[in-house]
């Protein structure tokens, strides 16, 4: 999708305050919902994923099977609100051993687990609103002992509300809050800074 694009900076696949936040997602719902509710904490739309468990309500970017993002920019940026339910993600990469590895993190799992194509992984938010910053080739060259090439696919199995999901090829402690700022009020920004924090562990240095 984004292979043939000028990649620099932040590159943005999800934004709940976009007119169509989920045009290039798929969605797969049962026994749940997908919706743009109102969060009263930040006072902005947020977007909602509510289901019954994680492997029957969750969405999927690109929304096209056979397509992939082509994403180089090798940091991935989320922003996510605690509401103390199960939540879980996976990235699918590319490394320079034309080989396609996973990265799957939860709250829900206690230890790292490394096999050959994916790699699962402990998550731990803190109260309210979080950025989650992943650095996917300090990830894969730590895990794989390879180097990482491109962001194929994404799915976040989630039960909790989503706001931003970013591409960035550098990020400062404060960089998505600074390049945000236009679009939401001085509550979230504040809130949100309370938590800019590298929130996975499990990792050997």
């Amino acid at each position: 999708m984004f292979k043939n694009t000028f990649q620099s900076g932040f590159l943005s696949i999800l934004y709940s305050l976009g007119s169509k936040p989920l045009q290039i997602w798929d969605k797969e719902v049962e026994n749940g919902h997908v919706k743009r509710p109102h969060d009263d904490d930040i006072q902005s739309d947020v977007l909602e994923i509510i289901g019954s468990n994680i492997q029957s309500t969750f969405i999927t970017c690109p929304a096209d099977p056979s397509a992939t993002l082509g994403i180089k920019l090798p940091f991935l940026v989320m922003i996510v609100k605690n509401l103390k339910k199960y939540f879980s993600f996976e990235i699918q990469v590319l490394d320079d051993k034309n080989v396609r590895r996973r990265f799957r993190a939860s709250n829900f799992q206690a230890v790292t687990r490394v096999k050959p194509y994916i790699c699962t992984m402990p998550l731990r938010l803190d109260e309210g609103w979080n950025q989650i910053q992943l650095n996917l080739a300090d990830y894969t060259r730590r895990a794989y002992g390879t180097n990482y090439v491109e962001t194929r696919a994404l799915r976040l199995c989630v039960f909790r509300y989503m706001r931003i999901v970013d591409y960035g090829g550098y990020i400062s402690p404060t960089a998505c809050t600074q390049k945000r700022s236009s679009h939401r009020n001085s509550s979230y920004t504040s809130q949100c800074r309370k938590h800019e924090k590298f929130l996975w562990d499990g990792f050997e240095p």
